[in-house]
C-alpha cells in the first residue's frame, strides 16, 4: 500500500553547465515535518522550488499522491523529454504551497485583499467564501486587527505572517517554507517559528529549509542534510543533530551554538 504522498526519483537540476542538484531520491509521507539543513550552495532551496516546478527538473521525475507530474513525450537513452502543461503546473501549486524567503506580498493590496486574492483568481471562491477563510487563517496566525493594514505598514514577521496565512488558505496538502526567517531582524524571528510549529501539530505534511538548527531539532520529524547537491545523511532529529555518523554533518552541526557534540 502507498504510504507516501511525494515521491521523487534521481532529481537533477543543472543551470549550464552547473549541475545543482546530482541526484535526489526522497519519500514523503502524510504528517511528516521534514527539516532541511546544509552550507550555503548545498542544493536546499533549490530542491524546494523543484518541489513545486518553480524550477524545471533536468531529470528525475515526482509524484504527487501516486501520479507522475508531467507527460513523458520520448526518450533518448537515459534522457526522458517531459511536457509540464500549464494545467499541471497550476494544479501541483494548488496542492504544493510555498511560503518563500521574501514575503512576495501585493504592495497595493490589504492584508485581506492579499490572502483572498489566489482564493478568487486560482480556486474560483466568491468574494464572501473567500472572505470568510482568509479571516479565518488570518486569525489563526495572529493577524485579524490587522486585515485592512497594508503590507509597508506591518513588521516584517507580520509580512511572512500574511504570506503563511496566504498558502495555507489554499488547502495545500504540503507546505513547503524556503528559510522563511532569513530576512527577518533576529527579534522577529520567534514569531514566524511559533507559527510554522502550530501548523506542525496540526499534522501538516511541511519541508522547511532553515538555517536555524534549534527549532529544526524540536520541529521536525525527519531531516536531511543537503551537501553537494545530495543528500549526504538523513534521519530523525535526535539522530542528525545528537548521533551524526557523517563528519560532514557533525562539522555542520558543530558550528551551531546550540549544539555541542
Amino acid at each position: 500500500m502507498k504510504n507516501h504522498i511525494l515521491k521523487v526519483e534521481g532529481l537533477t537540476k543543472s543551470f549550464g553547465t552547473n549541475q545543482v542538484l546530482k541526484g535526489i531520491d526522497l519519500d514523503i509521507a502524510p504528517g511528516e515535518r521534514i527539516a532541511i539543513i546544509g552550507g550555503s550552495g548545498s542544493g536546499k532551496s533549490t530542491f524546494l522550488r523543484c518541489l513545486n516546478f518553480m524550477e524545471t527538473l533536468t531529470t528525475g521525475a515526482i509524484y504527487l499522491d501516486g501520479t507522475r507530474i508531467g507527460r513523458v513525450v520520448g526518450k533518448d537513452g537515459d534522457k526522458e523529454s517531459v511536457v509540464y502543461s500549464p494545467r499541471t503546473l497550476c494544479d501541483v501549486r494548488k496542492r504544493v504551497g510555498m511560503v518563500f524567503q521574501q514575503f512576495n506580498l501585493f504592495p497595493h493590496m490589504s492584508v485581506l485583499q492579499n490572502v483572498m486574492e489566489g482564493l478568487v483568481t486560482v480556486l474560483g471562491k466568491s468574494k464572501g467564501e473567500a472572505r470568510q477563510i482568509a479571516e479565518a487563517e488570518l486569525t489563526k496566525v495572529a493577524l485579524h486587527e490587522k486585515l485592512d493594514a497594508f503590507p509597508s505598514q506591518l513588521s516584517g514577521g507580520q509580512q511572512q505572517r500574511v504570506a503563511i496565512a496566504r498558502a495555507i488558505a489554499m488547502s495545500p496538502e504540503i507546505l513547503l517554507f524556503d528559510e522563511p526567517t532569513s530576512s527577518l531582524d533576529p527579534e522577529l524571528v520567534g514569531e514566524v517559528l511559533r507559527t510554522i510549529n502550530t501548523l506542525g501539530e496540526e499534522g501538516r505534511t511541511m519541508l522547511l529549509v532553515t538555517h536555524e538548527l534549534g527549532f529544526a531539532y524540536r520541529f521536525a520529524t525527519r531531516v536531511l542534510f543537503l551537501y553537494d547537491g545530495k543528500i549526504h545523511e538523513q534521519g530523525t532529529a535526535e539522530e542528525i543533530f545528537k548521533n551524526p555518523q557523517s563528519e560532514r554533518t557533525r562539522a555542520f552541526i558543530a558550528r551551531s551554538s546550540e549544539f555541542s557534540l
